[in-house]
Parts: C-alpha cells; sequence; structure tokens
C-alpha cells in the first residue's frame, strides 16, 4: 500500500493539473505532435490552428486582444521581459526610471537590481504593516523620466491585493508603462486587460490548475502601443517578442485550465474564503500569540500567512509531516534569510521566522482544515 500523502495546503507553490486541461491537451501530446511554426505541411498547420484557439481563449479570459498575448515559460520570463525589454526599449527616450514594490517576488525584484547595474535608476517602494503599497510615497517616485511601474496584483506570501487601478493611473499621469505580476491572481481575480489600466500583465498556467512550464506576457496594443524590447532571440516567434518552438500541448492546457478557472471563480472564493476564515478563527481562539500578516480584508480568498509567537517555523514544519505547507516563496525556498515580504511590512525578524503560509486550493475540505488547524495547534503547543 503506498504511503499516505500529507495534506496539500501550498497552493501558491502550484497546483495540481486540472484534469479537463489534460484531457485537451492529450491529442498535442500524441498524434498532433507538430511544431507550429512549420508551414508547409498539415502537422504545422494543426499545431498552428490549436495555438491561435487557445491564444484566443486566453485573450478572452483576460480582456484582451489575441495579438497582445505573448507565449512565454512561465511568470519567471514574463517579468524579466516586462521589466528589462521596457526599461531598454524606453532608455532612448530619456527614461531611466523603474518603480516597483518591496513585496514583489524576487522574479520582479532581481531584474530591478540588474537594471540598476545598468544605470537605471531603480526605486523600490514600501508598503504599510498590512502590505499595501503607500500611495503617496509611490506619487512621489513616478515623475516623467519613469519608464516602468512593477507591482504585483496579489501577493503571493500574504496574499495581499495591491490597488493596482489607483497604480496604474499614477503610471499613465506620467507616461510610464505599468506591468502587474498576476501569476497568483490569474483565474483568482477580475482582471480586465482592456478596462484596467494595465500595459503588461505576466501570467502563469501552473498557478490556477494548469501545467508548468508555460504562461505568457500580455503587452498592450491597442492606443499607444507598447514595445518592450526581446531579450530572447532566435527566429522571431510571438512577434519578435519572445523567439523559441511553442509548447503546443502546455499551450492547449493553459487556455483550457484559465477558462475554467474563470469560469468557476466566484463560487470557488466564497469557498475558499469560508474555510480559510475558519481556519485563522481555530488558530487564534487555541493559540495565544497568533498574528495574521498582510490585510485581512484585502486579500486573496484562499491565503492565510500567520505567525506564532516564540515558535521557529522550519521546526514547526517538521513537526507537520501530515501537511504539506511552507514558510514562502517556493522560489525562496532554499534561503535561509527570513521573508523579504515579512520583513517589508515590518515584522520583527523572530515573527519572520516564525510564519507558515497556508495555501487552499480546490481540493482543500473543510474536514482537512479542521484537521490541519488540530495538528497545528498541537504542534505550536508542543515547541512552546
Amino acid at each position: 500500500m503506498a504511503p499516505r500523502l500529507p495534506i496539500y495546503l501550498d497552493h501558491h507553490a502550484t497546483t495540481p493539473l486540472d484534469p479537463r486541461a489534460l484531457e485537451a491537451m492529450d491529442p498535442y501530446l500524441k498524434q498532433d505532435f507538430g511544431n507550429a511554426a512549420s508551414t508547409s505541411h498539415v502537422y504545422g498547420w494543426r499545431a498552428a490552428r490549436a495555438v491561435e484557439g487557445a491564444r484566443e481563449s486566453i485573450a478572452a479570459s483576460l480582456g484582451a486582444e489575441t495579438r497582445e498575448v505573448v507565449f512565454t515559460s512561465g511568470a519567471t520570463e514574463a517579468n524579466n521581459l516586462a521589466l528589462i525589454g521596457s526599461a531598454r526599449a524606453r532608455r532612448a527616450h530619456g527614461r531611466r526610471r523603474v518603480v516597483t514594490l518591496a513585496t514583489e517576488h524576487p522574479s520582479v525584484l532581481d531584474p530591478a537590481r540588474a537594471l540598476a547595474d545598468e544605470g537605471f535608476d531603480v526605486r523600490v517602494v514600501g508598503v504599510g504593516r498590512d502590505g499595501l503599497v503607500d500611495i503617496r510615497a509611490l506619487r512621489a517616485e513616478v515623475d516623467d523620466g519613469c519608464a516602468l511601474v512593477s507591482a504585483m496584483a496579489a501577493n503571493n506570501e500574504i496574499g495581499v491585493l495591491q490597488p493596482i487601478d489607483e497604480i496604474g493611473a499614477i503610471a499613465r499621469e506620467h507616461g510610464a508603462w505599468f506591468h502587474s505580476d498576476a501569476a497568483q491572481a490569474a483565474g483568482r481575480l477580475a482582471l480586465r486587460f482592456d478596462a484596467q489600466p494595465l500595459d503588461l500583465l505576466s501570467v502563469s498556467a501552473h498557478k490556477f490548475y494548469g501545467p508548468k512550464g508555460v504562461g505568457c506576457l500580455l503587452v498592450r496594443a491597442r492606443r499607444t502601443r507598447v514595445r518592450p524590447q526581446p531579450i530572447l532571440h532566435g527566429g522571431g516567434h510571438e512577434g519578435g517578442l519572445r523567439s523559441g518552438t511553442l509548447p503546443v500541448a502546455l499551450i492547449v492546457g493553459m487556455a483550457r485550465a484559465l477558462e475554467i478557472a474563470v469560469s468557476e471563480r466566484e463560487a470557488e472564493n466564497r469557498r475558499l474564503a469560508a474555510l480559510r476564515d475558519r481556519l485563522l478563527a481555530r488558530l487564534e481562539s487555541e493559540l495565544p500569540g497568533v498574528h495574521l500578516n498582510g490585510h485581512r480584508e484585502r486579500r486573496l480568498a484562499a491565503n492565510l500567512n500567520v505567525s506564532f509567537e516564540g515558535v521557529d517555523a522550519q521546526k514547526l514544519l517538521l513537526a507537520l509531516p501530515g501537511l504539506a505547507l511552507s514558510t514562502g516563496s517556493a522560489c525562496s525556498s532554499a534561503k535561509t534569510a527570513p521573508s523579504h515580504v515579512l520583513l517589508a511590512i515590518g515584522l520583527p525578524e523572530p515573527l519572520a521566522r516564525a510564519s507558515l503560509r497556508f495555501g487552499l486550493g480546490r481540493g482543500t475540505t473543510a474536514e482537512q482544515v479542521e484537521s490541519a488547524a488540530d495538528r497545528v495547534v498541537a504542534a505550536v503547543r508542543s515547541l512552546r
């Protein structure tokens, strides 16, 4: 008999592939294996039709035009293309400033640091204890020499929802392009690329029950056209913005997964928010010294990030073998330093090192939440 797997509560790191997305992918993993760039035979034609059908679906799900969807390997590549490509493209027009937030994902902060090494004026704006950006501080950093403002829609660690409409409006006042990392938001929030002040939007399929290894960057093509410089060269695919053979099956799976996530979003958000609040209520009522990190209301329905006074989170994880949890970003899990997000919201280092991130998802049940609460309460009491 196979060992029993732990309860999975790490849906911000990744989500299981939806069987309906896998079913859509199946033909393109088998008989329809052609290269979408092969224009001289039926194998390539079928692949190209599948890619364009998926592009249309993704555009419809996110309120974009098909020509605005640029496929990438995921949100990390999309973020790099958005930041580095935009900054380099606008440097010739005298725009050398890049503004971002202290709580961004490393795939935004690291490219920003690389741009600083190239001579760009990079400004990192702080956030409050609730994780929300200080709008006055942001406004003070955005001027007419600003090339790009980048602010994530939903934080991957504390789930906080930034006011992207307000941030985008500030960027537009000064002619700066506005980019948002929507890896955690796509499929979970009502994003509309055509109705919000967005110029670039990064998406990753495996965050909404699609396959790993594929994502996209939405690049605004209407009104004043946005045109980053490519960072990958070698074939001129995706309108010259992203060279490389397209993974047809992954793209088809991404489109189907996003369709499903958008159609089920409202009902699933209500269900997950109720489970999240139930878990928090158990922890706060049965344990002293529990601190919720991030805004209590302006957060993803599935996210809960809490600190436990007097407990080391790594030791707590070892005491919870029946739960699949994390202390923060999967992209930073190999680092021993405390979370930069928790430090940015003003958490003292001992509390930053005492935090767990619960990421609920489609498979999470009320019984699992109760079991998780029981286990966490017992483990915290034991460690204290």
